[in-house]
């Protein structure tokens, strides 16, 4: 479903909005309409990953933990060959 709307650009906003909408081969429509959605989906990335922050989640830490129990249960499995030893 699309909504038609009127909007108002500064003259140098929409020229610049036409000159990329070209050079990517959309309309000027098509490329404003990614434009906001992208700006959206920033904003709504970008209040998650402080929430998160505000959490104390610690992604790298997790990902690290992670990849130690992965390779501790490898140990286990597959003793000191290791995954990749398992699957070639």
């Amino acid at each position: 479903m699309t909504a038609k709307v009127t909007l108002s650009f500064s003259d140098d906003t929409i020229a610049e909005a036409r000159r990329y909408a070209q050079r990517d081969g959309v309309s000027l429509s098509a490329w404003i309409n990614q434009a906001a959605r992208e700006k959206a989906l920033r904003e709504l990335f970008g209040a998650h990953a402080d929430a998160v922050r505000r959490a104390g989640f610690d992604y790298e830490a997790a990902a690290l933990a992670d990849e130690q129990e992965i390779a501790m249960t490898d140990r286990e499995l597959f003793g000191q060959r290791g995954a990749g030893a398992a699957q070639g």
